[in-house]
């Protein structure tokens, strides 16, 4: 009983962190989960005192595992808010600034965290009935990974040239008319990759070192200055007039659940191949999973790209036990935390039960909080002046990179937003720039 109190307890921590990450453009769930590995022997010293009532060491770790993954899921519910309302993506959410920022400028703010928070929770479900039938596709006897495995380059290759190929943008400035802008919207886009990807490769072994003592992904200065800092900086620029929000719930009709239904299980789908496939993101896959469909209204682009996110988020733990492979800096923590038991048959190891229990309690949690959360901000945010809270969000990301990398990683956000500007400038899709991360794993598998 005491177990089962621990767990609903640190779940509900977790969450209440995750909505902080979520809330706070920036500050991504993978470094939080690495900080709270170097700081694991502080927090069992601190609950040490629960081994007097029968709980074991090896329990202790499961519980910061579980309350790792806890904020993990409520960070891919809760980063929607800050998506719609702020506009400072991160790279899991980059697609969604501006359908999201379409119903906010309607006055539908609230409507687009609602739509998310349903694309969130219906994953979760999507995961949870694909578990098993995935994990005898994926392992044994079928091993679909190892197959996958040896074409992986050729693959991701596919994903880029699709995604090329699906750019819709026209460059108008060479005409209106005939295939040329069509073709030069292609080719930016190309440009755009490629640039991004000779940028991921020259950065990869940059020397950035936090002044704190902190953990130091050189990729977070690149992504937030990818995709976060030309986002902000154009909303001061433009100074948008944010019109008083909705707050009442609305009703889909018959047309519209059917289409979140098919948007949630294409993107809980996508979300699973993103989990499994190294160098895919979840802006990878929401493209794919719009390319799918063949239908990319601003309300369908939402509800998809949060159950990729939130798909993703899920599988990635099942994929460290299927797979043995952490495809995350969570599930990275984790495999330092815990010995990772394989699962090999059709029932499942006892740690990821007690794992799979933090992710079903943690969504519960998150979908209410969101939704809750969401409503505040949609009633408060048109009286706080929109260009104050921008320049404020602007100088917590690049304090934020400052004290995760340092001197260097403001040189590489500083470079990552001029090419960030590019996509914008000419309108072609910001997912090219995740060049950054396929093109170094593309050469490294080849």
């Amino acid at each position: 009983m005491i177990e089962i109190l621990l767990i609903v307890l640190f779940s509900l921590f977790g969450v209440l962190l995750g909505v902080i990450t979520g809330l706070l453009p920036g500050l991504h769930v993978n470094n939080v989960a690495l900080l709270i590995v170097s700081t694991s022997g502080i927090i069992i010293s601190v609950c040490m005192p629960l081994t007097t009532f029968g709980v074991s060491t090896n329990f202790l770790l499961v519980l910061i595992a579980g309350f790792i993954m806890s904020i993990s899921i409520s960070h891919s519910f809760h980063d929607t808010i800050p998506t719609t309302f702020i506009g400072a993506p991160e790279e899991d959410t980059a697609l969604a600034v501006l359908p999201a920022h379409r119903l906010l400028l309607k006055g539908e703010g609230y409507k687009a965290v609602t739509l998310a928070v349903l694309g969130s929770i219906g994953a979760m479900l999507v995961c949870l009935a694909l578990l098993v039938p995935l994990r005898f596709i994926i392992g044994p006897p079928l091993n679909a990974y190892l197959f996958v495995r040896d074409v992986m380059a050729w693959l991701l290759i596919a994903v880029v040239l699709l995604l090329l190929a699906t750019e819709k943008t026209r460059i108008t400035e060479l005409g209106t008319k005939g295939w040329v802008p069509s073709a030069a919207g292609i080719l930016f886009a190309a440009f755009v990759f490629l640039l991004s990807g000779l940028f991921g490769l020259l950065i990869f072994n940059f020397p950035v070192s936090s002044p704190l003592g902190l953990p130091a992904p050189v990729l977070f200065p690149a992504l937030a200055g990818l995709f976060g800092l030309p986002t902000l900086l154009t909303s001061v620029s433009q100074k948008p007039v944010i019109p008083p929000q909705t707050v009442e719930p609305f009703f889909m009709n018959s047309i519209e659940k059917k289409a979140s239904i098919v948007s949630t299980l294409t993107g809980s789908l996508a979300g699973i191949l993103v989990s499994i496939i190294p160098g895919l993101t979840t802006a990878t896959g929401t493209v794919l999973a719009m390319t799918a469909r063949q239908k990319q209204s601003s309300e369908q682009t939402i509800v998809t790209l949060s159950a990729v996110n939130t798909a993703s988020s899920f599988f990635v733990l099942i994929i460290l036990f299927v797979l043995l492979r952490p495809r995350s800096g969570v599930t990275i923590a984790i495999n330092e935390l815990l010995p990772i038991e394989a699962w090999t048959g059709v029932s499942l190891p006892t740690t990821l039960i007690y794992l799979l229990m933090f992710l079903v309690l943690s969504g519960f949690f998150s979908y209410f909080l969101c939704l809750y959360i969401g409503k505040m901000f949609a009633k408060k945010f048109h009286r706080i002046p929109y260009t104050t809270l921008v320049l404020f969000t602007i100088v917590l990301v690049i304090s934020l990179v400052f004290l995760f990398t340092g001197i260097m990683g403001l040189l590489v956000l500083f470079v990552a937003t001029c090419i960030g500007f590019l996509p914008l400038c000419w309108g072609v899709r910001r997912s090219h720039c995740m060049g950054v991360l396929l093109l170094p794993i593309i050469l490294y598998f080849l």
